[in-house]
């Protein structure tokens, strides 16, 4: 069938549903691309780790001696037992499986096994934990499993300066100078690619986002913010901040101009990262797909370290993308059900104010065709 000119075709169904397909972008875009794996100062001194699935690998995250951060694959060499177990958790000088107790330091090492000194010949860096590329911006410890990582510059930072318009546009945040002031874990019954499409279009905002539509008054024409490169959605005259009623929220971050005053910027870096920079703090949510029909989704609301050393109430803030968020994530789970349908085997279609989102449908065939 051929379609009018003001539409474009969707992914077809089984993209949704698909086991296999959902493999292949498990192993060709989660286990090959930078994904954001952690807040850098949840691992605030040297033995605390963190462990996070990403595609099909747990990768474990723990701040070394020397206080930087390392990733390894969080596989005990020996026989493949998990070494750690635990989500988050702290050590004090070393790493050691609960099976047989090989024994790694924090830099990865093999310090000690049972009987290791009558195994001389054997190499205890050659055989120490296996590591993962590791970079951090915004505040965030960036991983990438693949041996040959693809460029941060282009494929990260460059994501940002391709929404923004300007590469030194989102530093003005310092997002890593602000503190996590809540943390929100959601579990949504839907496929990682249906989360991304509805953040990345508006067309939906003034069927369900009334609360977002009342500050944000231009979304209820339907087009997002990522539509336009460089443009901020502007505040309703009446609202003074980002927040659930529009009252005021906090001052200004200290590195904004007048120019970024009153405005929202969203910016999607793929696969998995949404990031919302409004004047008084920073939305930055985390996607980590575990099936095809489900989706954890972290989202920390960070804001100045000196709002949240004071203890200051962030909830009116904090409720107004969380009320976002629900409303989105259940929008999702309406439609995952439908992707296994016969009438969507084809797909559906995206009208003119969605058209970006096939640049993204492209992104995602290419790397798992």
């Amino acid at each position: 069938m051929t379609l009018p000119a003001s539409l474009l075709a969707t992914l077809p169904g089984d993209h949704y549903t698909d086991p296999g397909i959902f493999g292949l972008e498990q192993s060709r875009i989660f286990e090959s691309h930078w994904i954001a794996a952690a807040r850098s100062a949840d691992l605030p001194t040297p033995g605390v780790f963190r462990t996070v699935h990403i595609g099909r690998e747990s990768i474990l995250l723990v701040r070394g001696r020397d206080n930087g951060l390392r990733a390894f694959f969080n596989v005990c060499r020996h026989r493949g037992a998990k070494l750690c177990v635990a989500e988050a958790g702290e050590v004090r000088r070393n790493l050691q499986c609960l099976y047989h107790a090989w024994t790694y330091g924090l830099d990865g090492k093999l310090v000690a096994a049972p009987n290791l000194t009558k195994m001389p010949d054997i190499d205890r860096v050659e055989y120490g934990l296996v590591g993962v590329h590791l970079r951090e911006w915004l505040g965030y410890a960036w991983v990438c499993l693949a041996d040959e990582p693809p460029s941060f510059e282009d494929t990260v930072m460059g994501a940002a300066t391709t929404r923004l318009g300007d590469p030194e546009l989102i530093n003005r945040w310092e997002m890593d100078e602000l503190a996590v002031g809540r943390r929100i874990t959601y579990d949504v019954k839907a496929n990682w690619k249906l989360i991304v499409e509805n953040f990345m279009e508006c067309y939906h905002c003034a069927t369900i986002h009334p609360e977002l539509t009342d500050v944000l008054p231009e979304f209820a024409d339907g087009y997002a913010a990522q539509y336009y490169v460089g443009h901020g959605a502007e505040f309703a005259s009446e609202v003074r901040g980002f927040t659930i009623d529009g009252s005021e929220g906090f001052a200004k971050l200290a590195q904004l101009t007048q120019d970024q005053d009153r405005r929202y910027y969203a910016v999607t870096v793929n696969p998995q990262v949404f990031i919302n920079l409004v004047p008084d703090h920073v939305i930055f949510h985390r996607m980590y797909p575990m099936a095809p029909d489900r989706t954890i989704v972290e989202c920390d609301w960070l804001y100045s370290k000196e709002v949240v050393a004071a203890g200051k109430d962030v909830t009116h803030s904090v409720e107004l993308f969380h009320r976002v968020n629900e409303q989105d994530f259940e929008a999702c789970e309406r439609c995952q059900p439908a992707m296994s349908s016969r009438v969507y085997a084809r797909g559906g279609v995206l009208v003119p104010t969605e058209h970006h989102i096939a640049a993204f449908h492209e992104w995602v065939t290419s790397r798992i065709s």
